[in-house]
């Protein structure tokens, strides 16, 4: 990669303003060697060592920046970030040690969404040195995907629908290589009745297909991945109220994880055969819309009763495993904003993960715990497949009890991966409603992290 316009860059002894860091045990005797003008002037800006806290001090005619970190011989991904965020634009460099993680949050944390609007207020970029270059082509990598996801999310709905997530999917194959295959029409109706039936209401401009990017060598092994495309929701005809439908063009939030890190395994060249498959839709009212009662055919040929039309995702998903599933892949992964039932489980923060294998599963979830991207393991129980029992068809889409929302989801998908393969699946809420260092309030990446780096450990 290029690393000019990068907001990490080799250390090579250019001019920089130093960082120090110092934590509420080590404040004291660092101030020491301070004058008295300098303390004074971290008195004036209530700097006392405190996580996140930062402050500016004068030396000479120059200056140098200090950042309040919990250890600063152990640095997480958000340690740096509020320096990254409140430091006027230059060049920097830590005084003593290394970045390591924190390069990650040093760059997240100058996203800014600028499609339409760019405020003349922006600080310039803060560039960060490290004399680890062998780490930045990676973390840049790692940096830039996450962004991506954001990207994706932050776009509304008529700047977002099935033809522009195609369009991303044609751009990530052409950048790669790769292959892209669409599936709508007619086509789409015969070979996905779920993802026609549920996207068949949109406009045409809007209409519904099925996206299918394929990489890498055929000898290698196939790794499937399968994310939830809704560009908007709108619950259909069981519509959702004003609020539920206020965030609702983060549907889309599943493909755009999978987008980021197909484009990560491709750059990394992990020696996989990559499938990459995206449904996508927009879940909208008109005269053609699916119906609670409707009893719909699915790829795999199980009946599905329709208990509730704003369980669409499931639905769409349903139809992309079973061609996933066809590939006799060694692991499918899947990411999807499915169930609010995740959310009141485990809060905006925290994707449940849901996977059949538990070696697979504490994988992910040490992977998460390494690189700041901490995930939450919800059952898939056998007990519960009968809150999905129909009357009338193979299965219903969704529970009537209200039971146990999110792991019932993932049972229905269960029903479309194949006979013992390995599959997890991402239950993420893809938005952070509130900011914190490094991590800006709208679309967020969250399990991209974790899937990324456990993918390297068994791929790489």
């Amino acid at each position: 990669m290029n690393s000019k316009n990068q907001l990490v860059q080799p250390d090579r002894g250019q001019d920089a303003i130093p960082i120090y860091l110092v934590n509420q045990d080590s404040f004291a005797n660092w101030m020491k060697s301070l004058t008295v003008g300098q303390k004074a002037t971290l008195a004036a800006q209530n700097f006392t060592g405190n996580g996140y806290q930062t402050a500016i001090v004068p030396d000479g005619d120059k200056w140098f920046a200090v950042g309040g970190v919990a250890d600063p011989d152990d640095l997480s991904s958000w340690c740096l970030a509020r320096l990254a965020e409140t430091l006027p634009a230059g060049t920097y460099r830590l005084a003593t040690g290394s970045p390591g993680p924190a390069l990650f949050g040093w760059q997240t944390a100058q996203y800014r969404f600028t499609r339409y609007y760019d405020s003349p207020d922006a600080a310039g970029p803060r560039i960060l040195l490290t004399k680890d270059a062998k780490a930045i082509d990676a973390t840049v990598a790692e940096a830039k995907a996450a962004m991506k996801v954001a990207d994706l999310v932050n776009t509304p709905a008529e700047d977002m629908g099935p033809a522009a997530i195609e369009a991303e999917c044609e751009a990530l194959a052409k950048t790669h290589k790769a292959k892209l295959s669409v599936v709508k029409g007619d086509q789409l109706e015969r070979e996905y009745p779920m993802v026609h039936a549920v996207g068949r209401a949109a406009a045409r401009e809007h209409a519904p297909r099925l996206l299918h990017l394929t990489w890498g060598d055929e000898k290698h092994p196939v790794l499937a991945l399968v994310g939830k495309g809704v560009c908007f929701d709108s619950g259909g005809l069981d519509i959702k109220g004003a609020n539920g439908m206020a965030l609702m063009k983060k549907d889309m939030g599943g493909a755009a994880h999978v987008i980021a890190l197909a484009g990560l395994i491709m750059d990394a060249g992990l020696k996989v055969r990559l499938h990459m498959i995206v449904p996508a839709v927009e879940n909208a009212i008109a005269g053609n819309s699916f119906r609670p009662g409707d009893v719909l055919q699915s790829r795999k040929g199980l009946t599905v009763e329709i208990g509730n039309t704003d369980a669409e995702g499931r639905l769409i998903l349903g139809d992309a495993l079973t061609r996933a599933s066809e590939e006799k892949p060694d692991l499918i992964v899947d990411f999807a904003t499915l169930t609010g039932a995740a959310r009141v489980a485990l809060g905006p923060d925290l994707p449940a993960l849901m996977a059949r294998r538990d070696t697979t599963a504490k994988a992910l979830i040490a992977a998460g715990k390494a690189h700041d991207d901490e995930i939450w393991r919800l059952p898939l129980p056998a007990a519960y497949v009968e809150y999905l029992k129909s009357d009338i068809a193979d299965t219903g889409n969704a529970a009537s009890n209200g039971f146990a929302g999110a792991s019932v989801a993932g049972l229905f998908l269960d029903k479309f991966v194949g006979d013992d393969i390995d599959w997890a699946h991402f239950d993420t809420f893809a938005w952070r409603p509130a900011a914190k260092p490094g991590r800006p309030k709208g679309g967020a990446a969250l399990g991209l992290r974790a899937a990324w780096h456990m993918l390297c450990q068994r791929y790489g």
